[in-house]
């Protein structure tokens, strides 16, 4: 979004008598050549057409209230400003940027008069203000998007709250838990994405108008008047800092860039899951071979996936623009909203597609089952056991990794000693791993049956019932917790989105009374 620079002052309240007819913004000498193309960014320019629209309406509202412009004149310029809305982006006239070609049109539209909507303010403080008016939209965007991933991972934990899986660590077989836990682990997770992006909204939401080229103006404007109209909460109160500050850009980009890195590690374990036979993706998440018709991809997941890289580089990019340019405007910053801009539409799409792909699988519960014992993965269990009988728990821990390291081994061999139990070969193996580390036999340290039971993975998912664990009533609290923390951020979205829409008929009414 190109910002003033070669012409960085406030037009006069008469509509500028630097002007002439052949510039009508900027003067002959700064109006051709062959950087022309390369200084514009008119045609990218077209997603704050309407956000500028707004802001002109604002401003001009504002300066009729305070006497600096005439009611008559503003009247004009906010019927002119409506049919170029009509009109819409392509119908504008060539410029450097959609501001300075909104201002053309005005101004072909009802004269030199229509210069006057100019006044008091630099083309630094309008596109400061049109980027936020923007991406405040796309933020509240991106908010509902995490909100319905969510709510599918609720939704998915709800129904599998005693569906048990293999857990891992390290990719390896660790300790069985539950489907439901496993969502709930993300659902915590894009919840402080969902944080940290109403967080950064409510940095964005901050009205730099008036601010001017950096030094604010000579006229007696009202600056909460515009950002009341435009629904800011309030103003960036330093001129230079209003005119010149893309943090906000920065911060937002960074929470996105957060949110694609929870979206990766999902969509990976889905891709994971996928391959062993966990989880059926919907043919509407999913593609087949050119090639290989029996085959079924998880494309969609992959492309989430990646997402993260094309995020985490709008974030190093973004931030070596803006590393080290000195206060106050600088035309670098014309190039720092498109890696926001882009961020923004990738991680939206993203986690959308997410949320359908979650919200539409189908877990194998019979594969998830008959996984979740697989390497030993109860072996936590039995230590604790153990060592709540009395044996030190460095010492049991010792004694089941022993058992660990042969169980595959005992699990495929006849064994002479094998017990008529549905975990024979685990069982086995601790009876003779306590027989090598402790000269004692299992039996008197602990009670046969509790080992079973400790043995068994669902038996051992609801033995783990401490707070956040992955028995069902654990679990049954982290749901409500849940559902409580989306209510409230459901509830500050829709509070968000009201006095956005609030503000634009305010803002409407205003300029009805002129035109």
């Amino acid at each position: 979004m190109p910002e003033e620079s070669a012409r960085d002052g406030e037009f006069a309240a008469d509509g500028g008598s630097s002007r002439d007819d052949e510039g009508v913004v900027r003067r002959d000498r700064f109006s051709g050549g062959p950087a022309r193309s390369f200084l514009s960014s008119l045609a990218a320019d077209e997603r704050i057409f309407e956000a500028d629209l707004e802001v002109d309406r604002a401003h001009t509202v504002m300066l009729a209230e305070q006497g600096i412009v005439e009611d008559d004149v503003a009247g004009q310029v906010l019927t002119a400003l409506d049919a170029i809305e009509v009109d819409g982006h392509g119908s504008l006239p060539d410029g450097e940027d959609v501001h300075e070609a909104i201002e053309t049109a005005v101004i072909e539209r009802i004269g030199a008069e229509g210069g006057k909507m100019h006044t008091a303010r630099s083309r630094n403080d309008e596109v400061a203000a049109c980027i936020r008016y923007r991406l405040r939209e796309d933020v509240l965007e991106a908010v509902e998007t995490t909100l319905a991933l969510r709510e599918s991972l609720v939704a998915v934990a709800e129904a599998h709250t005693e569906t048990i899986m293999p857990g891992y660590t390290h990719l390896q077989p660790a300790q069985p838990t539950t489907v439901a836990h496993w969502a709930l682990a993300y659902e915590g997770a894009v919840g402080r994405d969902t944080a940290r992006l109403l967080e950064a909204y409510d940095r964005i939401n901050e009205s730099p108008l008036g601010g001017a080229a950096f030094a604010g103006t000579t006229f007696d404007i009202d600056r909460e008047r515009t950002a009341e109209l435009l629904g800011f909460d309030g103003v960036v109160e330093n001129s230079m800092d209003a005119s010149s500050s893309r943090d906000f850009l920065l911060e937002v980009t960074q929470a996105l860039s957060t949110h694609a890195t929870t979206l990766s590690g999902l969509a990976e374990d889905v891709v994971i899951f996928a391959n062993r036979g966990f989880v059926d993706l919907s043919d509407d998440y999913s593609s087949t071979s050119s090639i290989m018709p029996q085959k079924k991809n998880p494309d969609t997941l992959e492309l989430v996936r990646a997402v993260a890289g094309d995020a985490a580089g709008g974030v190093q990019g973004l931030t070596t623009t803006l590393k080290g340019l000195p206060r106050a405007y600088n035309r670098d910053l014309q190039r720092a909203t498109t890696y926001a801009w882009e961020t923004v539409d990738a991680v939206t799409e993203a986690s959308e597609v997410a949320a359908g792909a979650v919200a539409t699988a189908d877990w194998n519960e019979e594969t998830l089952a008959a996984e979740a014992g697989e390497g030993f993965s109860t072996a936590t269990g039995v230590a604790d056991l153990l060592a709540a009988n009395g044996l030190p728990f460095r010492t049991a821990h010792e004694m089941v990794a022993h058992a660990a390291e042969n169980s595959a081994e005992r699990s495929s061999a006849d064994s002479h000693v094998a017990k008529p139990r549905d975990n024979g070969a685990d069982y086995d193996a601790l009876e003779a791993a306590a027989r090598e580390v402790l000269g004692e036999p299992l039996e008197s340290l602990v009670d046969p049956d509790a080992v079973e039971e400790a043995l068994d993975p669902a038996a051992s998912v609801a033995s783990r019932d401490s707070q956040g664990g992955p028995a069902p009533e654990a679990v049954a609290d982290q749901l409500e917790l849940a559902r409580e923390s989306q209510s409230d951020d459901r509830a500050a979205l829709e509070e968000l989105d009201a006095a956005l829409e609030a503000a634009h008929e305010t803002l409407r009414e205003e300029v009805n009374g002129y035109v």
